[in-house]
């Protein structure tokens, strides 16, 4: 090798990306366990995700309040105990509440599996959601829903959701101070054992993997009243507002406003979804998209703008989200919708899409780097509940799209009329 000279630069085209497929196991229970042994170092992730998100909740705050309990005092350890068991071998567990699932994670050295799965074990069966936890809980709650209330973006992103789903789906669902005050131990206490202690769970776990992880896993959550899922949510359909054009004053002082643009969008079952990707990309998705080249470079209205697909698995929407200057933001709003009409009148040059495919693939390839990092892909595959190939075929996409096939979706779906349009100042 020449280290005088510069290594040949190899686009990201030729790479031959493939996903690490994982190891299937089922517990005694059924409960599914999805594993990848991989890694230099020996720590591993561990992620116990349930079916027990906002989609489930009998009233607003209720899953999330239970998620968070968890970790706040069983039959058998204190709060205090709980956290001393994880710091004591150096992991740490977290929890985690999203719209359709919860999640428990451990991050751990492999060799202290053992150790910490009955602390796992505990938090699912035996957890017994103090009062005086819940009454905390309620507390710091409420003052950081009040802080984030005076946050103009904070307040476009509910706004929005509430626009594209209706304020009863439970993604356009939000919670105030007065939801969280009514929050109940009784509403808890029953959350917890319908969907953690009698509920549907999945297993993730990624890293330098023991030898007798299943046999372990069976020991200490094989027994518990635990199900394998169904990987479907309940079918409640969105409510979108007629009302597409939204200005909302929330802080008369303001001198920024935030805005959302978005439109409902099909989940990746649609068989544009994956081309979408590359056209979001282009548009809005990176750092030299047309969005940012525009608005940010060219105009100076804003230090950002991105668009993105929501990753929900019932329902999505196309969103643009930026803040601008109160005096700019109805001008950033026309050059959103100018760069829509020119990626419906233009094809993207070939250069340009070069660069976008690179940009993605390359991004990919960084994905991939890492036992934590594959896991996090087949747990997004397997619990939007799509095919095993959707991966390989991602790729496929992303590398032989054509400006054509490009233009043609901009044309279906970069409508103008057919987004919403918010400012939050």
């Amino acid at each position: 090798m020449n280290r005088t000279e510069m290594p040949p630069i190899k686009d990201a085209l030729h790479f031959d990306l493939r996903l690490k497929p994982y190891d299937y196991y089922e517990l005694h229970n059924g409960v599914p366990v999805y594993a990848i042994h991989a890694g230099a170092q020996e720590v591993l992730q561990l992620e116990l995700v349930f079916y027990a998100g906002n989609f489930y909740e009998p009233q607003k705050g209720v899953a999330a309040a239970t998620n968070f309990l968890l970790k706040n005092g069983t039959q058998h350890r204190s709060a205090f105990q709980i956290n001393e068991d994880f710091e004591y071998y150096g992991a740490y567990c977290n929890r985690a509440c999203y719209n359709e699932t919860a999640v428990i994670s451990l991050h751990t050295l492999s060799k202290h599996t053992e150790k910490l799965l009955p602390v796992l074990e505990d938090m699912i069966s035996n957890s017994t959601m103090p009062e005086e936890e819940l009454l905390i809980y309620k507390q710091n709650s409420i003052q950081r829903l009040t802080v984030n209330l005076k946050k103009s973006e904070f307040v476009a992103d509910r706004l929005i959701n509430g626009y594209l789903y209706g304020t009863a789906h439970p993604y356009g669902m939000s919670s105030m101070p007065l939801d969280i005050e009514a929050i109940s131990l009784e509403k808890i206490c029953a959350f917890y054992e319908k969907y953690y202690q009698t509920g549907q769970c999945a297993i993730f776990v990624a890293g330098h993997l023991p030898t007798n992880l299943m046999e372990l896993l069976n020991r200490f959550l094989g027994g518990l009243k635990l199900s394998k899922p169904s990987f479907t949510t309940p079918n409640i359909q969105p409510s979108p507002a007629a009302t597409k054009k939204y200005r909302v004053e929330n802080d008369a002082q303001g001198v920024q406003g935030a805005i959302r643009i978005a439109t409902p969008f099909p989940n990746r079952h649609h068989p544009d979804f994956k081309k979408v990707m590359v056209l979001n990309t282009v548009f809005g998705g990176f750092f030299g998209s047309r969005l940012m080249s525009n608005i940010r470079e060219e105009k100076g209205y804003t230090y950002g703008i991105y668009s993105y697909l929501q990753n929900h698995i019932a329902t999505t929407a196309w969103m643009i989200s930026t803040e601008a200057g109160k005096d700019v933001s109805e001008a950033a709003i026309a050059e959103v919708y100018h760069e829509m009409l020119k990626l419906q009148s233009e094809p993207v040059g070939a250069e340009e899409l070069m660069l976008v495919k690179n940009y993605m693939l390359g991004s990919i390839l960084g994905d991939l780097d890492g036992p934590f990092h594959m896991i996090s892909r087949w747990k997004n595959i397997i619990l939007n509940g799509v095919d095993a190939s959707y991966f390989d075929e991602s790729i496929r996409v992303i590398k032989s799209i054509s400006p054509e096939e490009l233009q043609q979706l901009a044309v279906q779906y970069l409508q103008p009329e057919k987004f919403y349009e918010l400012v939050v100042v």
